[in-house]
C-alpha cells in the first residue's frame, strides 16, 4: 500500500503571553485535520507539551517538535512549501495544484503569528489566502487542510487512543476504547 507523503505544519513565530492558546490550537488543528506533525518555533515549547498530551490521550501518530531555527527549516525543507496568508492566492484557485504536488512529495505548511519575514513569501511555492480578509490562522489552517485532503481527514481512525469521543446528538460521551 502506498503511503501518502507527509504534511508538516510550521507555526512560525510565537508571542509569549499573547499566543499560547492560538499556538496550541494550531497544533491541535493540524493533528485533528490530517497533518502528520507540527513544528513550533522558538518560545512555544510549553504548547508542544499540550499537543503531545492530547496525542497521547486521543491517539496518533502525530509528531510534535520545536526549532530555534525556523528560517533554516524553511530554507532546507525537501518538498514544497505552502504559506498561509491573507495576502495570498485564493485557496480555491490553487488547491488542485497543491494537492497534485502533495501526491509527489512532502508539504511544509507555514502558519505565522506575528509579521512574517518577506523571505517566507519568497521561499513559498504557494502563498495561499483563505479569503483575503483578516481572521484566525487556525481557521485558515483548518480550511486549507480540509481542501487538501478533500474531507478524508474527517474519517481518520487513530492508533492506540486512551480515550475515544463517541458522537451523539446531545451530551458528551468519552470512553476507554478497551471498554467498548
Amino acid at each position: 500500500m502506498h503511503e501518502e507523503p507527509r504534511v508538516t505544519v510550521l507555526r512560525l513565530g510565537h508571542r509569549p503571553g499573547r499566543d499560547e492558546r492560538m499556538t496550541t490550537h494550531v497544533g491541535l488543528t493540524a493533528r485533528a485535520l490530517g497533518a502528520d506533525g507540527v513544528v513550533l518555533a522558538n518560545a512555544a515549547r510549553n504548547q508542544a507539551d499540550t499537543v503531545v498530551d492530547i496525542t497521547d490521550r486521543f491517539g496518533g501518530p502525530f509528531d510534535v517538535s520545536s526549532t530555534d531555527e525556523p528560517r533554516k527549516l524553511i530554507r532546507d525543507f525537501e518538498g514544497r512549501l505552502v504559506h498561509l496568508t491573507m495576502y495570498g492566492e485564493p485557496v480555491q484557485e490553487v488547491e488542485a495544484d497543491v494537492r497534485e504536488a502533495h501526491a509527489e512529495g512532502p508539504l511544509l505548511v507555514v502558519v505565522g503569528a506575528e509579521k512574517v519575514p518577506f523571505e517566507v513569501y519568497e521561499h513559498a511555492d504557494w502563498n495561499v489566502g483563505v479569503t483575503n480578509q483578516p481572521h484566525s490562522e487556525v481557521a485558515s489552517l483548518a480550511v486549507f487542510l480540509d481542501r487538501l485532503f478533500e474531507g478524508r481527514e474527517l474519517d481518520r481512525e487513530w492508533d492506540d487512543p486512551d480515550r475515544v469521543v463517541v458522537p451523539q446528538e446531545t451530551g458528551k460521551r468519552v470512553v476507554d476504547p478497551d471498554d467498548e
